[in-house]
């Protein structure tokens, strides 16, 4: 079967879950998941001839984006913060409003410190451990540190960290019951922060293929993360120590109100499209 053949079949089969835009983009992702065609080679190659197993793949990929399946768990791989990583089910898709948690982390940790040696970092509900790997790749003298009750997401987390060379502290522990016992002078988090009682909001996408452990509140208060954080900050973050938070953009002031009375300082930010999503605050 030839390539062009291929992406003929790409806009017959997904044109009714799909945009003609977004079936063109699925279909370069692909060609070059699987053939390691950019773009540009690949309008000039449409016109070769696969292997039979190069057509099987396609076709696999096809019925599995039918069913819905994101297509970065179909080529177990994502783009986050310009580096490669690998996913499964077991974790969430890294999104865009996590990036820009990142710049704004590793934009106050420089201001804090030129050298950042002695720094201790713990990142709390690391998933596939994106957060502490992109911060340890910016502050290699720093010790890093990530907590997470899924020891299937820690496979993946482990497995990027060997990707990219770097060394955390991975830690399996469920820490909703889990005492810490050391003090950190940055701790971050992007914790599961949809309340029970907004399941029905949440794509079908997105509850069928991604951790529902990682998306919603293990119990009715959507805040349990942010409250046990808060409370740990008391004890284990250093003094001037610096926190950074991703949360529920409906709960925002509420979420701020519980960081106000520890720290000196702590602000509600919004993300690029303008919603309540973070919180930085500086003890």
């Amino acid at each position: 079967m030839k390539l062009s053949s291929i992406k003929i079949l790409f806009h017959e089969e997904l044109s009714e879950l799909y945009s003609k835009s977004e079936i063109e983009e699925l279909f370069s992702i692909f060609a070059e998941h699987f053939l390691n065609l950019n773009k540009i080679e690949l309008r000039n190659r449409l016109e070769n001839n696969l292997s039979e197993s190069d057509s099987n793949k396609f076709s696999k990929a096809i019925l599995e984006l039918k069913t819905g399946k994101p297509f970065q768990q179909i080529t177990g791989e994502t783009e986050f913060y310009g580096l490669k990583f690998f996913i499964n089910e077991h974790v969430l898709i890294p999104r865009p409003e996590t990036e820009e948690l990142l710049e704004l982390a590793i934009r106050k940790i420089q201001e804090k410190s030129k050298k950042n040696q002695g720094l201790k970092i713990l990142d709390i509900g690391t998933g596939s451990g994106i957060i502490p790997i992109v911060l340890k790749k910016h502050f290699p003298e720093a010790e890093v540190s990530a907590i997470d009750i899924s020891s299937e997401a820690l496979e993946i987390a482990k497995r990027n960290a060997e990707f990219h060379q770097v060394k955390i502290n991975f830690i399996n522990e469920d820490y909703l019951n889990k005492n810490l016992n050391e003090v950190y002078d940055v701790i971050n988090s992007n914790p599961p922060y949809i309340g029970i009682e907004e399941n029905p909001e949440i794509e079908d996408s997105v509850k069928v293929f991604e951790p529902n452990l990682a998306l919603f509140s293990p119990t009715s208060d959507a805040l349990i993360f942010y409250r046990k954080i808060a409370e740990d900050c008391k004890n284990h973050l250093s003094e001037n120590g610096l926190l950074f938070l991703e949360i529920n953009q409906k709960l925002g002031q509420a979420t701020l109100d519980l960081y106000q009375n520890h720290f000196s300082e702590s602000y509600l930010l919004k993300d690029i499209s303008g919603n309540d999503r973070f919180i930085y605050a500086i003890k």
